[in-house]
């Protein structure tokens, strides 16, 4: 009797053992059912939220994008360039190779396009001097420009020669010689009649050359702000920004 209470015992622990690891295991599977499918809703929902995000930013419209091209328009042979000196030049000062430097003094435009803009900067070299002397000619100054800045371009440029000559003095010479011949010829009357006279006009005429050749005659002299507009002797092609 014994022996079988003890087996029932041992068969009734068995039973409630096996009962109990069922149930786990049944409740493992159910909470991995559970988040299985709960994974897969997140995942679910998640995807659906960037198709959704996708779709807007696809319908959204963008604003247009503005691109910037180069046209190349050319000046042709003639052109006028509108000068202005920056610095100072002088027939008695400047020296050749010196620099050269003025700016446009109004915009050039082809086909309603601003091509070279009101203030570009030109520059060249002194190409000639000649001071103005005692028994020589008149002074003489004479420039080119070489180089053309247009926005942030240079430009190789061919120019026609700026020159400057000093005014003649011819009337102040003859008016020199004139007093000199006339004074000399009052003083020659006064001491020795007609004949004194001449001697004395001679006299004083020669005085007079005299203090012709003595002078100086003028200097070409030109300050900032001078016109110094020349005009292209070659083609100029300048690239000229445009909106499209």
């Amino acid at each position: 009797m014994t022996t079988q209470l003890t087996r029932a015992s041992s068969l009734l622990v068995f039973m409630l053992a096996g009962a109990m690891a069922a149930g786990g295991c049944t409740t493992t599977s159910a909470d991995g059912t559970d988040l299985s499918a709960t994974g897969a809703a997140g995942a679910g929902t998640g995807g659906a939220a960037k198709t959704a995000a996708a779709a807007r930013e696809t319908a959204t419209p963008r604003p247009a994008t503005t691109t910037a091209a180069d046209r190349e328009i050319t000046l042709p042979v003639g052109t006028t360039l509108p000068l202005s000196l920056t610095g100072s030049l002088a027939s008695d000062t400047s020296a050749v190779e010196d620099a050269v430097s003025a700016v446009t003094t109004t915009a050039i435009v082809i086909d309603n396009r601003e091509v070279v803009p009101s203030g570009s900067v030109v520059t060249g070299r002194v190409a000639s001097v000649d001071g103005s002397g005692r028994v020589k000619g008149r002074a003489m100054l004479a420039f080119r420009f070489s180089s053309l800045r247009a926005g942030d371009t240079r430009y190789d440029l061919r120019s026609a020669l700026v020159s400057r000559e000093a005014s003649a003095t011819k009337s102040e010479d003859a008016t020199k010689i004139g007093i000199g011949a006339g004074a000399g010829g009052v003083i020659g009357g006064i001491l020795g009649g007609k004949k004194g006279a001449a001697e004395g006009a001679a006299v004083g005429g020669g005085a007079g050359t005299g203090v012709v050749l003595a002078t100086k005659g003028k200097e070409v002299r030109l300050g900032p702000g001078s016109d110094v507009s020349t005009q292209l002797t070659a083609p100029l092609t300048i690239r000229v920004r445009k909106t499209s």
